[in-house]
Formats: structure tokens, C-alpha cells, sequence
């Protein structure tokens, strides 16, 4: 009968330990919060402001200078146009497609102005520098790239060189497998031979990139600097060429009244800053200011 008793009180043990719970798994750790965005550059002491406005339905793509005109660009219309009295005093046009399709920015040279044009938003990219007599404004030239990495989309002078944007989209217009990370700079001598080239700082292209569009206008201004503007931001920014490396350095970011677009630096006063505002089809002149120089 005891040994009976002990065997009962013993299964009684052994099921009550099978029965106690197991110890919880521990906990999976938290997923890592995302990185903050990099700030971006300030205006660092750069300054803009406006002083007066001139109306023109030219007013898309960009606007050009010389000494005493100004060279309104639409994309398959120029319009020239006194500084001192705003009176349009020649034009040019053409369908569209016949010959041209897409006019960007311009620059005057040697009594030339030179149109960076693309066939946007047509794919695969095309692109020309199409070129004007200044005095008469009839079409006296062209320079094609044909079938390029990217759309020109801007022109300008360093050093008695070419300095040219191609730009990569991320939606309209763009290419399969490129966006516009793959936006570039190249450097020609005056055969059009390419000599060099630069990035974009990855930053900067991911701030113009975000609606799909890209870097619009590129001259040099102030400073030595490079200053570019977006498809659409109210915003000029200011680079540095590299000393070394393919990168350019964004240095500042000054804000302005222009929606982006295309620009000029007048020839005499340097501070001078001819932008547009497309919305309201008028061109914007305003005054860049420096950083002062610290004693």
C-alpha cells in the first residue's frame, strides 16, 4: 500500500513539471529610425533682391545679355529687347520641330547668342547649340551632339572654354535607367572637343531631382563661382569648382523670387541677375551680393 501511495505522489510530480510554461522568447530588437536628411547649405551671407520687372511672353526658358539687350528665350522663340526702355525690337520664330523643338538657355558671344536646344521630352535624347547673330537675330549657325549622354539644357564660357549640361530626368523625358543623378557638365574646347567634365554634388541633384526635373541654368557669376538654378525652386545655388576630384562643392543657397529656369550675369554690372518668372511671363532684374568681407 506505501509503495502504491509513492508511485501516485511521483506521476503527480512529473506531470505537474511537464506542465510549466516555457520561458518568452526575447524580444526582437527595434527597427533603427532613418537617418535625418543632410541640412543644406545656407545663404552664408549671399543676398538677393529685386529692383524691377519687364514683361515679355518670351518668358519660359531663360533669358541672355549684352550690353544693351536682352535676349528672351521661349522654346522655339527669341525675343530681343531693349534694357534701358524694355521695347522689343526684333524677334524669332519657328514652328515647332521645324527646325527646333526645345530652346533652353543662352549666352552672348562675340556678338553671337548661343541657345542650348534639345528635343525634350522626346526620348532618346537629342541635342544642338543653335547660334544667332545678335545684331540681326537671324539664325547663322548650328552645332549638333546628335544623340547624346543627356539633354543640353545650358552653355557658358571659363577659361576659353565651352561649359555644357546635360541633364538626365527622372519622369518627362527621361531615359530608362537613368534619373537625374546622372545629370553632367562637360568641358569643350572651341571644335567641340570634349576636354573635361564634373559632377553634380549628390545633395544638390537629389533636392532638383525630386519633382523628376533637373539642373535648367549654369553661369558663372560673382566670386568665380558657379551659380545653377532647378526646373521650379525659388532658389540660386552657389558652387565651387574642385580642386581636385570630379565633384563640384555647393557652397550656398540663396533664395529668390525666379521659379527656376534659366538666367544670366549682366556683362557690366557684375551683381546684376537677369532670371524669369514663367508664371507671370516677365523677366526679373535683381542684385546679387557677396559675403562681406570680414576686416
Amino acid at each position: 500500500m506505501k509503495t502504491s501511495t509513492l508511485l501516485i505522489v511521483l506521476g503527480s510530480c512529473t506531470l505537474a513539471w511537464a506542465a510549466e510554461p516555457a520561458a518568452p522568447a526575447p524580444a526582437a530588437p527595434a527597427a533603427a529610425a532613418p537617418a535625418p536628411a543632410a541640412p543644406i547649405p545656407g545663404a552664408n551671407g549671399w543676398k538677393y533682391v529685386d529692383l524691377r520687372s519687364l514683361a515679355a511672353p518670351e518668358a519660359r526658358q531663360g533669358v541672355a545679355a549684352d550690353r544693351e539687350h536682352l535676349y528672351i528665350i521661349s522654346n522655339f522663340a527669341i525675343g530681343k529687347y531693349r534694357k534701358d526702355t524694355g521695347q522689343r525690337v526684333a524677334s524669332w520664330e519657328c514652328p515647332e520641330g521645324e527646325p527646333l523643338t526645345h530652346l533652353n538657355a543662352g549666352i552672348v558671344h562675340e556678338g553671337r547668342l548661343y541657345c542650348a536646344h534639345s528635343n525634350y521630352p522626346g526620348v532618346p535624347n537629342l541635342s544642338s547649340v543653335e547660334i544667332w547673330d545678335t545684331a540681326t537675330l537671324q539664325h547663322v549657325g548650328s552645332r549638333s551632339f546628335g544623340r547624346a549622354d543627356g539633354s543640353l539644357t545650358w552653355v557658358e564660357r571659363r577659361n576659353g572654354r565651352w561649359i555644357a549640361c546635360f541633364v538626365h530626368y527622372g519622369k518627362r523625358g527621361g531615359e530608362p535607367g537613368k534619373g537625374p543623378e546622372w545629370t553632367r557638365i562637360v568641358e569643350f574646347d572651341d571644335e567641340w572637343r570634349q576636354t573635361g567634365g564634373w559632377a553634380f554634388p549628390a545633395d544638390l541633384m537629389a533636392r532638383l531631382g525630386v519633382r523628376g526635373y533637373s539642373c535648367s541654368g549654369g553661369a558663372f557669376g560673382p566670386g568665380g563661382y558657379l551659380f545653377v538654378t532647378g526646373h521650379d525652386h525659388t532658389e540660386l545655388y552657389v558652387l565651387q569648382m574642385p580642386e581636385a576630384g570630379p565633384t563640384l562643392r555647393w557652397v550656398a543657397t540663396i533664395p529668390v523670387t525666379a521659379q527656376g529656369q534659366a538666367f544670366a550675369w549682366d556683362p557690366d554690372e557684375p551683381e546684376i541677375f537677369y532670371s524669369l518668372s514663367k508664371k507671370g511671363r516677365t523677366v526679373l532684374v535683381g542684385r546679387v551680393t557677396p559675403p562681406e568681407q570680414k576686416p
